[in-house]
């Protein structure tokens, strides 16, 4: 017999976050990730998105999440020193991993440097 006590009725030992799990905030409380980038001062306002790759779109912000997924409306993907003509895209789904800069199209406001 080993005196580690395992077995499938051996006593819990700290892994494992069930009900009544000691942690900073008390028995079954969660802290609340707090976002870096509040993005609910631009919903329903245009913004410009550029992406990996170069794209850059202009839109309506409708929503978004955590991951930075967008959703916008009435959006149109522009091109660099006019090779193309702009292309209407409508309502379109943005995905996160994919965006490099998020910029409102009336003007830039300081943002608070959250690492300070």
């Amino acid at each position: 017999m080993s005196s580690r006590g395992g077995g499938r009725g051996g006593a819990s030992r700290g892994r494992g976050g069930g009900p009544g799990g000691g942690g900073p905030g008390g028995p079954g409380e969660k802290k609340k990730r707090e976002s870096i980038l509040n993005l609910a001062q631009y919903v329903d306002k245009s913004v410009r998105v550029k992406f990996m790759g170069g794209r850059e779109v202009t839109g309506t912000l409708k929503g978004y999440d955590q991951l930075l997924n967008l959703v916008m409306d009435d959006v149109v993907e522009e091109y660099e020193n006019n090779a193309m003509p702009p292309r209407n895209l409508g309502l379109v789904v943005l995905r996160g991993p994919n965006v490099v800069l998020i910029s409102p199209t009336d003007g830039s406001a300081e943002i608070e440097n959250p690492f300070a």
